[in-house]
């Protein structure tokens, strides 16, 4: 049954009169009287506080505080159902996992634009549509694929999926590569920390065998302390392999390092994974991850110990170390050339002077596809990852759209492709926006937002490195959300959803999710259903459900529809933080 107050609150609209909203059993007063009183009947929620940050209660909007015009009448559109049933439609089987370049990737995609259209959204695509295309290139791992590794002491045949996952990274048929192995720690190269694994040691035509992650540190200053930088993540690992002119990679999979299991490893690389077509930095012909206990054997047969190793590797001043072991890879692979499409809209901002500029919303609608094992055909829904965001994106648009004034400056709402394959979507976003980088202020991205009920909390990692944290927490006070700091720091997850593509280009850019508290139902049904989300993360088990609660959906999508309102009413752009890792790149990007 749902909740009657709920479904008052989505029912009421603003009124006849300028700058006034309806609320019910409250009858017509003034925006700036009741902003906090209307958020409270929009949300009907609490703050929670389990590790959170200690927020001013100063930060919200007092009873003189002007509200931006038309984001009151904004929030009151967005509706909870709305979100549930794109989800429910986008998590179908009949489009059967929105796989990129698959009938049901680009039914989702068709999906989106009608939705856009009908929100009465301008397109924003190419050629006056709502579709950018994405040049995309697809690889899978064919069976014929075979991995040695001889030792001092025998030839270990590494069996396909059980003990490795090999992936072609040069998009050919076929790549053959016998070669020395070179220990490289974390293969690192970061001279603002005084670090180089690769120092005085030429790894050309080498395979290397490297740890994810990065040194460890309690000190801020270094790596980040206990935040993973993005030399910890195994993107940037096989990225630096190729600069410096390795052949391949083995990354040796440890669960607490990686911040996964092994499940989601074969998820992710047991088929086909696509690039931007148009990427021409340098390639490895191949890289793969490796099971933890089949690494420690392979090393144990050289006469070395694993973990002597990586204790080296934590040292300052660690250098790459060759290795009595020879790899013969033959590599195959089935190569496909094809197109996915970014579904882009555009709300044109209110101001003469300002609308050129820009803040962007993303969510990624593709998920894993289909996948066969022996025991037959697999739909991956993905309905959490990443349904919930693209419903959100857009409810979102919905919601702006349909409001009689709209901001200062203009809103694209994007619903990106090829996230699950390494961010290639935003990755050709970024790189092709809609307006000029130095005129997008903000970007926001929507990733797995857990349907339970009314949030209590907020996360956003990343928004602190940013001049638009003062208003975030402003916002988040205003809808009583308690601002939680990453939980789990180390995991690096601001490096792995589709806002990093944009921060990369300079934009200030991170995503919304929801924290762990949440009102509306008993504790245990959230503790047990957040549970089985961990466990459904990239498994055929994230299916849409009839009892999960989208309220909180249409919670944190209110949240940021207010948020882009005041970011949009702002004199200048947001900028990086000082000393911040992307704040050169915003202010050459600027100047361009």
């Amino acid at each position: 049954m749902r909740n009657r107050a709920v479904e008052r609150t989505e029912r009421c609209g603003t009124s006849a009169h300028a700058g006034k909203i309806c609320l019910a059993g409250l009858g017509a007063v003034t925006v700036r009287r009741v902003f906090v009183i209307s958020l409270l009947c929009l949300m009907l929620t609490g703050a929670g506080v389990a590790r959170s940050v200690n927020r001013s209660t100063k930060s919200g909007v007092t009873g003189s505080a002007k509200q931006p015009a038309g984001m009151m009448a904004a929030l009151h559109k967005v509706q909870s159902e709305r979100i549930r049933a794109d989800v429910k439609y986008l998590a179908s089987d009949a489009l059967e996992g929105r796989g990129p370049g698959a009938k049901g990737g680009d039914l989702a995609a068709e999906y989106i634009a009608r939705q856009f259209k009908e929100a009465g959204l301008e397109p924003a695509g190419d050629n006056g549509t709502y579709f950018q295309k994405v040049p995309l290139v697809g690889v899978t791992t064919l069976p014929g694929t075979t991995l040695e590794v001889k030792t001092p002491r025998q030839t270990m045949k590494l069996k396909m999926l059980d003990d490795v996952v090999v992936f072609n990274m040069n998009r050919q048929e076929v790549s053959n590569v016998s070669a020395d192995v070179v220990f490289v720690g974390y293969g690192i190269t970061a001279p603002e920390f005084g670090w180089d694994d690769y120092a005085g040691t030429d790894v050309k035509g080498k395979v290397l065998l490297a740890l994810v992650n990065e040194p460890l540190s309690d000190d801020p200053r270094f790596f980040g302390g206990r935040t993973l930088t993005y030399y910890g993540r195994w993107t940037y690992k096989y990225e630096q392999a190729a600069r410096m002119g390795a052949a391949g990679v083995i990354l040796i999979h440890k669960s607490d390092m990686a911040s996964y299991g092994w499940e989601v490893v074969l998820s992710s690389w047991s088929g086909e994974r696509s690039g931007v077509a148009d990427d021409n930095d340098p390639k490895l012909e191949w890289a793969s991850w490796v099971q933890l206990e089949k690494a420690r054997a392979m090393l144990a047969d050289a006469g070395q110990n694993l973990d002597t190793l990586i204790a080296e590797a934590q040292k300052k001043g660690f250098r790459a170390t060759p290795l009595p072991l020879k790899v013969n890879a033959h590599v195959v692979s089935g190569i496909r050339h094809f197109e996915s499409s970014n579904v882009i809209g555009k709300i044109a901002g209110s101001d003469p002077g300002l609308k050129k500029q820009a803040v962007i919303f993303t969510g990624h609608y593709d998920h894993i596809g289909i996948r066969r094992d022996q025991t037959g055909v697999k739909i991956y829904p993905g309905a959490l990852d990443n349904a919930t965001g693209a419903a959100m994106v857009m409810e979102m648009a919905r919601a702006v759209a349909a409001a009689p004034a709209k901001p200062k400056r203009s809103m694209y709402f994007a619903a990106t492709t090829a996230e699950e394959q390494g961010l290639c979507g935003s990755a050709y976003l970024a790189k092709h926006p809609p307006v000029p980088v130095r005129d997008i202020l903000l970007n926001l991205n929507y990733d797995s937002i857990k349907p339970l009920g009314i949030p209590r909390e907020i996360q956003a990692e990343g928004y602190q490195r940013t001049t638009a944290a003062a208003i975030f927490e402003k916002t988040a006070a205003d809808f009583k959300l308690t601002v939680l700091e990453p939980e789990h720091p180390e995991n690096g997850t601001y490096y792995r959803s589709d806002h990093f593509s944009f921060a990369k280009m300079g934009v200030p850019a991170f995503s919304i999710e929801a924290g762990t508290r949440f009102s509306g139902h008993p504790e245990s049904w959230v503790k047990a259903n957040l549970e089985a989300m961990d466990k459904s993360y990239h498994q055929p088990t994230d299916q849409y459900r009839e009892d999960y609660d989208y309220r909180s959906n249409a919670v944190l999508a209110r949240f940021g529809i207010a948020l882009a309102y005041r970011i949009a009413e702002q004199p200048g752009l947001v900028q990086w933080k000082s000393g911040d890792e992307f704040e050169k790149v915003r202010k050459t990007t600027s100047r361009d």
